[in-house]
């Protein structure tokens, strides 16, 4: 496993009196565990969402990683999320929860209001360890149907992301099509989630 936590703590100077925005895409969009002083539905361009990354400590095992997401280039693309600001102080609460792969790079956020600001996002490369790569749909919603870790079931993390995107009226077809998989095939006896 690959433990990015040390590198992230190096990568930026933070004011310790000077919030930050960072941007969530994945289970940072509903599970917001930290302390923050603003949250703002934003968006990035250039990117786009995918179940590309292995997840070894939270909804997989190092023996059988579950799939979560992380961002690709993809210009002309947007990816919808939630922004939070936050004091440089959570960095080491988030550090140790996205360090299986992930690293903290600047972007900048754009609001509903199409006011923007500079901030951080945690994304992982195709060079990290536990980078897991590309599939069909198909093949990742069976790879996710049968992964669970200590966070729990890697189809509630899919099932909630899908959830949280519909509550921000955002749409996202690799996930959207992956929860159709998974309740259609891979998992028959769930309920399809409400519209």
């Amino acid at each position: 496993m690959l433990d990015t936590s040390a590198e992230n703590q190096r990568r930026h100077a933070l004011h310790p009196d000077q919030p930050v925005w960072l941007f969530g895409y994945g289970s940072l969009i509903y599970k917001a565990d930290f302390p923050f002083l603003a949250r703002r539905p934003a968006s990035i361009d250039g990117w786009a969402r995918r179940f590309w990354q292995g997840s070894h400590d939270h909804r997989g095992t190092p023996d059988h990683p579950g799939r979560v997401v992380t961002l690709i280039r993809a210009p002309g693309d947007r990816c919808a999320g939630m922004a939070y600001q936050v004091t440089p102080d959570v960095f080491q609460h988030l550090d140790h929860r996205e360090k299986n792969g992930y690293l903290r790079v600047t972007t900048s956020l754009t609001f509903a209001d199409g006011q923007q600001q500079p901030g951080l996002v945690y994304l992982a490369t195709a060079d990290n360890a536990a980078f897991l790569g590309e599939a069909s749909e198909e093949q990742i919603a069976r790879h996710i149907a049968a992964s669970h870790g200590p966070s729990g079931s890697n189809a509630d993390y899919l099932l909630q992301l899908a959830r949280a995107l519909r509550n921000l009226c955002e749409s996202d077809a690799h996930v959207f099509a992956i929860e159709a998989s998974l309740l259609n095939t891979a998992m028959p006896a769930r309920a399809a989630p409400a519209k």
